[in-house]
């Protein structure tokens, strides 16, 4: 390298220090020559992950994919990616296919910049009309295959990309310098507090079959509740009155009402005591005792700043006052993030049941900032992975998956990770409510393990046990009876068992007499014509209701799994 070249690299090289370059783009977009040249102009070392999976496997791509099929090379893939992004100074050429998963997107994020080298199917065709190493190719009509795969993977090669760069029919030096041009000036801080963080993600409740406008936004990211024109924008009238508790409203209450306030949002403050015990007729008063001091009128929205109580208690109260207000859910615990925010349950806790008065009243919008977790009891967040499990078990097997692979990182409250649990959470329960929103159908299945837990709940005095805690025993129990009807194995059991363990969750139900049990388990709202109605586990990743459980099976599963204390 001469000495001008070195002057005009030298401020990029310092920039970027050891971090890495990945690059992202369909099968001829030019990432492996393009790399090369890259790498050597930044004194980084070139790696193609393609070439990497060949080294350690020893046959060519082409036959991975006869032998193991497209899922087998995906596996392979996803391993390779996990381990090359651990390494410094590199410049990495992805497979065309490797922004196919969620996970590895989030793991190229994490892993380095992104840079999608984007390029027209004409100049794609071009390019890999001759080439007879790439299995997805081998087709009579390539300008078809190609088409058709640039619409499937154009948004996913953007949704992992910091940067994006048209190749087109430059020369390799040329998009090289401009490459280059591109890094001196990104603001390269911003992307990697984002890498460390995760951008703010956006998931709709979609009602459009309804001919009612109803559908709303999830907005999931970190340190986002300063976002107030998220909240503004769902305003009818600038005026809201905000409801917290006595643990969240000195951490956080302030600051939203002066950023509320900067926006010419007028504010009033309601602040109940804390706690599942609250959860009743006296506090829900006290909200309407406030809402009607301070003249609310039916275009005031109420704004739900707290866990699962209070979003609760103000959804209700949002549902009843004045017949019917808006109102904003701001969940700063996991649970209510991940669950009881999202969905339109209100309600409150009587003395014979949990819930059992409420109403179906959806928020105008959710607003979930994992950053609220960092205050949040190491005791409440495990509880919260009570109900991210349920979405595994449920419904979505290769959640369950990722869940027991990355456990330790949810505990140790990895931003990123938190925020891809909240979001596939959400994205669950958010297709269960649209399809069912008054618990007619499948939305019951959100109840696994629920039977069992709001009978714990209840029957040990609300606020003993937390939710979660309650419903990770409910399920252990819900998998134990499943195992008893013979749906699953005692091998699915001992995995539902381990990972309750891992979150640091109970796996036994406290001791009541077991007639105890069923007499509280028969106020649930599942029963139907006197019949208790139980949500079992087909396998996991798939559940079903089922009433013909006799007594004697239940009175055996409580008995197997109650605590000897």
């Amino acid at each position: 390298m001469n000495l001008s070249k070195s002057k005009i690299l030298q401020p990029v090289q310092k920039k970027l220090g050891h971090t890495n370059i990945i690059l992202v783009g369909m099968m001829g977009a030019g990432k492996t020559t393009i790399g090369k040249a890259l790498a050597n102009s930044l004194g980084k070392e070139f790696i193609d992950s393609d070439h990497e999976i060949q080294d350690r496997t020893g046959v060519k791509i082409p036959v991975i994919f006869e032998i193991e099929g497209e899922a087998g090379f995906r596996k392979r893939e996803s391993e390779v990616l996990a381990e090359l992004v651990k390494k410094s100074n590199i410049v990495l050429a992805t497979g065309g296919g490797a922004v196919l998963s969620r996970e590895n997107r989030q793991i190229l994020r994490r892993g380095g910049i992104v840079i999608y080298l984007r390029a027209s199917v004409n100049d794609l065709y071009r390019r890999t009309r001759y080439d007879k190493n790439r299995p997805l190719l081998q087709t009579q009509n390539l300008f078809a295959r190609l088409s058709e795969l640039y619409v499937q993977r154009d948004a996913l090669y953007r949704e992992a990309a910091h940067v994006i760069i048209d190749s087109g029919k430059q020369g390799v030096r040329f998009l090289v310098q401009k490459l280059i041009n591109k890094l001196i000036s990104i603001d390269f801080n911003t992307i990697m507090q984002n890498n460390n963080k995760n951008a703010m993600q956006t998931i709709t409740v979609d009602f459009t079959p309804s001919s009612e406008k109803r559908s709303y936004s999830i907005h999931i990211g970190h340190g986002i509740l300063q976002q107030v024109d998220l909240i503004v924008s769902c305003l009818p009238q600038k005026r809201v009155a905000i409801v917290s508790n006595t643990t969240i409203a000195p951490l956080y209450l302030d600051n939203l009402r002066a950023a509320l306030e900067k926006q010419g949002v007028i504010t009033v403050s309601i602040i109940l005591p804390d706690g599942e015990a609250h959860k009743n007729w006296e506090t829900l008063n006290l909200i309407f005792d406030a809402l009607l001091k301070n003249h609310c009128e039916r275009n005031t929205a109420i704004l739900a700043l707290g866990g699962g109580v209070i979003g609760d208690l103000t959804g209700f109260a949002a549902a009843t006052y004045l017949r019917g207000v808006p109102f904003i859910q701001i969940p700063t615990t996991l649970l209510a993030q991940v669950d009881s925010s999202v969905g339109g349950k209100t309600g409150i806790n009587h003395p014979l049941g949990k819930n059992m008065i409420g109403a179906f009243y959806q928020p105008r919008m959710v607003l979930a900032d994992s950053a609220t977790l960092n205050t949040l009891p190491d005791r409440e967040l495990r509880a919260g992975f009570a109900e991210i499990i349920k979405y595994g078990l449920i419904r979505d097997p290769a959640f369950f998956d990722w869940l027991e692979r990355n456990m330790h990182r949810l505990l140790a409250r990895d931003p990123v990770t938190l925020n891809e649990a909240i979001q596939r959470s959400c994205e669950n329960k958010a297709e269960i409510v649209a399809a069912d929103e008054k618990e007619e159908g499948v939305r019951a299945l959100l109840n696994l393990g629920h039977t069992f837990g709001h009978a714990i709940e209840n029957g040990m005095g609300y606020g003993v046990w937390l939710h979660g805690e309650a419903v990770a025993a409910g399920i252990v129990l819900a998998a134990d009876l499943s195992r008893r009807m013979n749906l699953i194995s005692e091998a699915d059991v001992s995995r539902i068992r381990k990972i309750f363990l891992q979150a640091g969750l109970p796996v036994v139900a406290p001791r009541m007499p077991p007639e105890k049990y069923l007499q509280l388990m028969m106020l649930d709202k599942k029963v139907d014509a006197g019949r208790a109605r139980f949500i079992v586990l087909n396998r996991i990743g798939e559940a079903v209701m089922r009433a013909d459980i006799s007594p004697a099976i239940l009175n055996e599963t409580i008995l197997a799994c109650m605590s000897d204390e």
